[in-house]
């Protein structure tokens, strides 16, 4: 699984603005008959507290169940009835509400999104039918293993910390949550001044900003709990530290599977550190989407081992994680870590070359152009990057750093983090 964020071109205008509750709000605009909307949170699975593992999800889940202006059925009709969508995800750090509409729809889509944000009541008999919902995503999840693996590997790497836990959490903990766990988390973080709203379409944006002021009267409340204020617990220590001290992994207990799901990887670094464009360089040439990455050629192409071999890497606020996933026969094992083993010898030990270089640098520029073309996956990346770092990313800005990676950048990052010393193992 290889991350791409798909970005405008530098030469289109973003309209920015900051709204006097501290709500911020970025509009692309664009000529297409459809728009992309939504509102992006600071409140992820690392913004709970012991004991509420899940809850990011939970209130998500149950925004949906009524407000003091709509019922849960009315919130359902709102978009629907005109052709639109409605749709929410949560993750480590953000949850999102968002919306594709027509254009002349699109201040339905404004308003039916405020509400159900800042309005939200949480009603307990609403919630009870909710439980069953999330219950059953989390056993289907839990039956998934080629996506459990994913949250079991970073419980791995971030052990005792906030981003390691499940977001959807444990059917246990999910059945205890009330109306007041919901109220509590979201009067924490579904504030104006914690959020942003945004927007990639053929809209006014004046008129937008002036609407929002009137639909966004909630005061920005303080994010505190028993008079102290409440902020995620930030993730000290180098990625090569944390990967020497940890405790040695131990395939996690699990139903037998007709195949062996394995993970390997480490912690990394933070999205903003100077590292990341050649790691995210290196990964596409070893697990990215294309068939003809290292990884895939090795184990699937030359040798049959898996169907499925692809890397990873996520960056968050103050740290970040880079993995190699592969699902094989169980007697395969040893020989698919041994194949994955050479490729990451072979970037450590090896430079490329000046024409495998520019090679690798065409081909993530085509993909990350061809991403662009996704105009809601488009939007929410957009959205994402605004959210968190309070500026816009273009595509031209990106493909400059692409081009400003070095060979040597490559292979010094490569040492860094594949010595197998610094490599954790997972297997289901």
């Amino acid at each position: 699984m290889n991350f791409l964020v798909p970005l405008q071109p530098i030469m289109t205008k973003y309209n920015t603005a900051t709204l006097s509750n501290g709500f911020r709000v970025i509009h692309l605009p664009s000529t297409s008959p459809v728009v992309y909307c939504g509102i992006g949170i600071n409140a992820g699975a690392r913004h709970e507290l012991q004991g509420e593992e899940g809850l990011a999800h939970f209130c998500e889940h149950t925004t949906f169940k009524g407000t003091s202006h709509r019922s849960a059925l009315q919130i359902l009709n709102g978009l629907e009835s005109v052709g639109g969508d409605l749709n929410a995800f949560t993750n480590k750090e953000d949850t999102v509400f968002y919306a594709a509409i027509q254009r002349e729809h699109f201040m339905r889509a404004v308003d039916l999104l405020c509400d159900i944000v800042f309005n939200s009541e949480y009603p307990q008999h609403e919630i009870e039918h909710e439980i069953d919902v999330i219950c059953d995503e989390i056993e289907s999840y839990n039956d998934t293993p080629a996506e459990l693996i994913y949250d079991e590997f970073e419980n791995l790497i971030f052990q005792n910390h906030p981003l390691g836990h499940n977001i959807l959490g444990t059917r246990e903990r999910v059945q205890q949550f009330t109306t007041p766990h919901a109220l509590r988390f979201t009067r924490r973080y579904y504030r104006p001044d914690n959020a942003i709203f945004f927007v990639y379409g053929d809209v006014n944006f004046a008129r937008l900003v002036k609407s929002l002021e009137k639909t966004t009267v909630v005061p920005p409340a303080r994010s505190t709990l028993d008079g102290q204020t409440v902020e995620h617990s930030v993730l000290g220590g180098s990625p090569a530290e944390t990967a020497k001290t940890s405790a040695p992994a131990n395939p996690a207990e699990a139903p037998q599977h007709h195949q062996a799901h394995v993970m390997l990887g480490c912690r990394t670094f933070s999205f903003d550190d100077s590292r990341r464009m050649p790691l995210f360089l290196l990964n596409n040439i070893l697990g990215g989407p294309g068939m003809n990455a290292r990884l895939n050629l090795s184990l699937r192409e030359r040798h049959g081992l898996v169907y499925t071999v692809e890397s990873s890497m996520v960056n968050y606020s103050d740290t970040g994680c880079w993995s190699v996933y592969f699902g094989c026969d169980h007697h395969d094992v040893k020989r698919c870590l041994r194949l994955v083993h050479r490729e990451l010898d072979r970037m450590m030990q090896h430079p490329l070359s000046e024409r495998q270089l520019q090679s690798a640098k065409r081909q993530l520029k085509g993909q990350l152009a061809i991403a662009c073309d996704n105009r809601e996956q488009f939007a929410l990346d957009f959205a994402k990057h605004f959210l968190h770092y309070g500026h816009e990313r273009h595509i031209d800005e990106l493909n400059l750093h692409i081009d400003a990676i070095t060979s040597a950048q490559i292979q010094d990052v490569a040492q860094q983090f594949f010595a197998p010393d610094n490599l954790k193992l997972l297997i289901l």
